[in-house]
C-alpha cells in the first residue's frame, strides 16, 4: 500500500506540476487558497491606487515609499500588526484612517485593518489544508465590512469639508470608478467563500448581517 501510494505521488506530481501538499487539499481548500492570494493581490492593487491618489500620506513616515510600504504588507504572512499603528489590526486600524486626530499614514492604517481583516476571516491561513476549518460567519461579515469601507471612503469628511481619503472623487465629481470594481471583487470573492463554506459545512451560513451599516462589524471568532 505505501509503495502504491508512493508511485501515486511520484506520478501526480509529474502531471501538470502538481504539487505533493495538494493531496492534503480538498476542492474548497484548493478554490479557498486562490481566493485567498487574489485578495491579497487586491489589497496591493488598492493601495497603490490609493497612494496615487493621496501621496501626502507617505510623508507622514519620513523616507517612506510606495514600494516600501507593498514590501511590510508582503513580508507579514499573518495577522498585520505595526508599532506606528500603535498595535492596532482590523477594523480597529480601519477607523483610524477616518479618526480626525489621527496624524499618521491613512492610507496604511486603511490597508493594514482591511488586509488584516481579510485575513483574519481565513483564520490568517496563508493556504488551507483537509480539516481547516472555514468559518462562513466571518467571511460573510468580511464582505460587508468591506461595503462599509467603500462607504466611508466617499461620504465621510474632515471638518473642513474634505475627505479623509481621495478615491472616487476629485474636484466634487466622480471621476475613478476603478475603486468600485476593486471593491466590488473583494465583496463578491467574500460572499462567494462564504456560501462555499456553508456548503461544504453543511448548513447554510446565518445571514443576520445583511443590512448596509455605517461602522465596521467584528467578525465572528
Amino acid at each position: 500500500m505505501r509503495a502504491l501510494f508512493l508511485i501515486l505521488t511520484v506520478f501526480l506530481c509529474a502531471c501538470s506540476g502538481y504539487q505533493v501538499k495538494n493531496l492534503a487539499k480538498s476542492d474548497v481548500d484548493l478554490v479557498a487558497d486562490q481566493f485567498i492570494a487574489e485578495s491579497r493581490t487586491l489589497v496591493l492593487e488598492l493601495t497603490a491606487k490609493l497612494y496615487k491618489r493621496n501621496p501626502r500620506q507617505l510623508r507622514a513616515s519620513p523616507g517612506m515609499t510606495l514600494e516600501g510600504r507593498l514590501a511590510q504588507l508582503r513580508a507579514n504572512p499573518g495577522p498585520l500588526v505595526f508599532d506606528e499603528l500603535a498595535g492596532r489590526e482590523g477594523i480597529d486600524a480601519m477607523n483610524l484612517a477616518f479618526d480626525p486626530e489621527f496624524s499618521g499614514d491613512r492610507v496604511f492604517a486603511l490597508v493594514v485593518g482591511l488586509g488584516g481583516m481579510l485575513r483574519q476571516a481565513y483564520g490568517y491561513k496563508q493556504e488551507m489544508f483537509l480539516f481547516d476549518p472555514l468559518n462562513g460567519e466571518a467571511l460573510r461579515t468580511s464582505a460587508r465590512n468591506v461595503e462599509v469601507l467603500a462607504w466611508k471612503l466617499k461620504n465621510s469628511r474632515q471638518a473642513n469639508g474634505r475627505f479623509y481619503l481621495v478615491s472616487h472623487q476629485s474636484g466634487g465629481r466622480v471621476d475613478n470608478l476603478s475603486f468600485e470594481r476593486l471593491f466590488g471583487k473583494l465583496i463578491a470573492l467574500q460572499d462567494m467563500m462564504a456560501r462555499i463554506a456553508g456548503d461544504a459545512n453543511d448548513r447554510a451560513v446565518n445571514t443576520a448581517v445583511h443590512t448596509v451599516s455605517r461602522v465596521f462589524i467584528p467578525l465572528p471568532i
